[in-house]
């Protein structure tokens, strides 16, 4: 999924932020990596762009810019923002994700949401801690160099005005945030909800708290194992983590708040605070509590009082959808899922097998979690198959087979559309280079010293000859269009690529959506892969 992180920067070095993108850096300690001439290593594989500024000189068109306006002169000053926009590693195999592709759709997220400012622009592909993910850093001075249009997201009437310092606010960074995943979901990339709080928030400081403790703990136990005994623990947890691990245990099992209020008490010694609708926990080691807010939003009141109410329920809602998984009523007709928007499958996940899930294993809080979130993708699968009509096993088999061959087809028209335009554009460029060399030509042919004018103007008589030669082949020996109908049949070619692309991102998306059900559907009714077995309407998908 793709992910948006901001830092605010306090440096007045602008040529720091340049030298992190362009050369290899130590991800614990931030310094650069040194060859054997104690020279820093170039990345092995980056693209970078600048806005309104070259890339290397992005240090001193920024400092010329802040002297202009008499801007970012103090100390404690934000001089730059560093958003980081990282993608799914799935994206790469799965959804085609390229770095040059990342790049582009980089240059355009801040082209249109920092327009104005200087920018760099750089895309890496070699991931965080070694995860081999596509991700684009996008570094802009804090001062906006030149007056811009006013645009919606701009909250102050100065936020246009070339002089005034980049303005984050909560809901600007909800818009950028919504701008990604509408970026995402528009590439049908991975995607989670970037608005709602994570369940298990981690950050900066846990995190690199996190390395920090792991790499002592294994030089720790390095020397352990080295005087040949065994090391108690290998992985080294955070106090945070521990208690996430603590209040998930207790809450798995807790059917109220007074339950989970006592429980942790007595087995962890851990009391519990409602203040103002937010709860926090006060460790018996710590004098100050660690808010809910700090630790993800499985930890705060909301959830989890719905998580105990859940807890009452779960066993009604069990014996609830073992009925549902025998007693499948369907309407008369199947209808198509793109007809029908409000009952696609969009919404709806896999299931998770539980038992050969290994965290479901060694976690119970984990496994309560999963068991809640299947039982509601059961009844949205059930909600879909009775909407569609679906009535038997061997009906959604074919629906999803149709939606692969649509899917299929749509594609092949896209490529062969896309084919095409590319030819169209070769062309284009061709029939200008021939026609810009033209008389050059013609007059080399006409040139009494051919020989002595061919030394001279041999770069354009062969961009002339390569231009015809090539021609002549595309069209098979047929008259040469002219530049009009080319422009034209482009244009109408760029129409039809825009509506296929759209008619093949919704083909597999219903696809994916009937694959999802499919899936979910043999699992609840306990099929396996090899199983033929024909359910009708009248005795249930069960």
């Amino acid at each position: 999924m793709a992910v948006l992180k901001h830092i605010a920067s306090k440096n007045a070095d602008y040529r720091a932020a340049f030298q992190y993108l362009v050369y290899q850096h130590n991800e614990l300690t931030q310094k650069p990596i040194l060859d054997e001439n104690n020279r820093p290593l170039l990345r092995e594989e980056y693209y970078m762009d600048g806005i309104l500024c070259k890339p290397e000189g992005f240090a001193r068109a920024c400092k010329k810019t802040n002297a202009k306006y008499h801007k970012n002169e103090k100390k404690g000053e934000i001089k730059s923002h560093h958003y980081i926009l990282s993608f799914d590693p799935r994206d790469k195999e799965e959804n085609g994700l390229t770095a040059k592709e990342a790049q582009r759709m980089g240059m355009e997220f801040a082209s249109q949401n920092f327009p104005g400012h200087q920018a760099l622009v750089c895309t890496h592909v070699d991931g965080h801690n070694g995860s081999g993910n596509i991700h684009v850093h996008i570094v802009i001075n804090s001062v906006r160099a030149v007056d811009v249009e006013r645009q919606d997201f701009m909250e102050r009437l100065c936020d246009s005005k070339a002089g005034n310092k980049h303005h984050l606010t909560n809901d600007y960074l909800k818009y950028l945030k919504q701008q990604v995943m509408t970026m995402c979901q528009k590439r049908q990339l991975y995607q989670v909800d970037l608005l709602n709080p994570a369940l298990d928030k981690v950050t900066e400081q846990e995190y690199w708290a996190k390395r920090r403790g792991q790499e002592k703990l294994d030089k720790r136990n390095a020397e352990i194992t080295e005087a040949g005994l065994t090391p108690r623990t290998t992985k080294f947890e955070t106090q945070k983590e521990i208690l996430r691990k603590q209040i998930s245990e207790i809450a798995a099992k807790s059917k109220s708040f007074a339950e989970f209020e006592k429980l942790l008490m007595d087995e962890h010694g851990i009391s519990v605070r409602d203040k103002r609708g937010r709860f926090s926990y006060k460790l018996p080691d710590r004098e100050k509590p660690i808010s809910a807010r700090m630790l993800g939003a499985a930890y705060d009141r909301d959830y989890l009082l719905s998580l105990f109410a859940d807890n009452a329920k779960c066993i009604h809602r069990e014996k609830k959808t073992d009925k549902a998984q025998t007693a499948f009523t369907a309407p008369k007709q199947n209808e198509d899922i793109s007809q029908n928007p409000k009952y696609n499958a969009s919404g709806i996940r896999l299931l998770v097998d539980l038992e050969n899930c290994i965290k479901a294993q060694q976690s119970r809080a984990y496994a309560q979690k999963v068991k809640i979130t299947n039982l509601q993708q059961m009844a949205q699968t059930y909600a879909f198959v009775q909407r569609h009509g679906y009535g038997s096993i061997e009906e959604l088999e074919t629906a999803l087979n149709d939606a692969k061959a649509k899917a299929s087809a749509a594609r092949n028209k896209l490529k062969a559309t896309e084919s095409r335009l590319n030819d169209v554009n070769k062309q284009i460029r061709l029939t200008g280079q021939f026609f810009a060399n033209k008389d050059v030509y013609t007059e080399y042919r006409q040139c009494k010293k051919s020989e002595e004018f061919y030394e001279k103007h041999r770069a354009e008589i062969t961009l002339y000859e390569t231009a015809r030669d090539t021609l002549r082949e595309m069209s098979g020996g047929q008259k040469l269009p002219s530049m009009k109908s080319l422009k034209e049949e482009k244009d109408s070619l760029v129409t039809a690529k825009n509506a296929e692309y759209e008619a093949y991102q919704n083909a597999r998306t219903e696809q994916r959506d009937l694959q999802t059900i499919y899936t979910n559907v043999r699992k609840m009714l306990g099929l396996d892969d090899d199983r033929k077995t024909t359910h009708t309407v009248d005795k249930g998908l069960g």
